[in-house]
């Protein structure tokens, strides 16, 4: 069994911070990379920020400069600090980690339940 499971959404004015963590736990044998998608009303769901384990990062364009994402390996967390918030920010954020577990010979990417993030304008 393995879990991710996020925190720290919530609402909070244009312009303003929030930061998002998710960990992963269960029978985890190796990550190799984690991330946050998130999912407007009405739109698909979008590739926010990535990184691997060895540090390497990407973030979407309308993001960059506002958000960082981060990663403690040891505690199989990543993090998520967003900042300069706007409107179109708004909607339910999901970590997604590519791993394996133990006993499998395959990676393949497992999603938390989500968090809402609102942006009030």
């Amino acid at each position: 069994q393995v879990q991710l499971v996020e925190s720290g959404g919530g609402l909070v004015q244009a312009g303003g911070s929030l930061r998002l963590s998710c960990a992963a736990s269960g029978s985890i044998f190796r990550i190799n990379g984690m991330g946050w998608y998130r999912q407007a009303p009405g739109k698909q769901r979008e590739l926010v920020a990535s990184i691997t384990t060895g540090g390497g990062t990407m973030y979407r364009d309308s993001v960059k400069g506002r958000f960082t994402i981060s990663a403690d390996n040891a505690k199989k967390t990543v993090y998520l600090q967003m900042d300069s918030l706007d409107a179109e920010d708004t909607a339910v954020y999901y970590c997604s980690a590519n791993l394996q577990k133990i006993g499998s010979d395959l990676s393949r990417d497992y999603w938390g339940q989500g968090t809402q993030v609102t942006v009030s304008s």
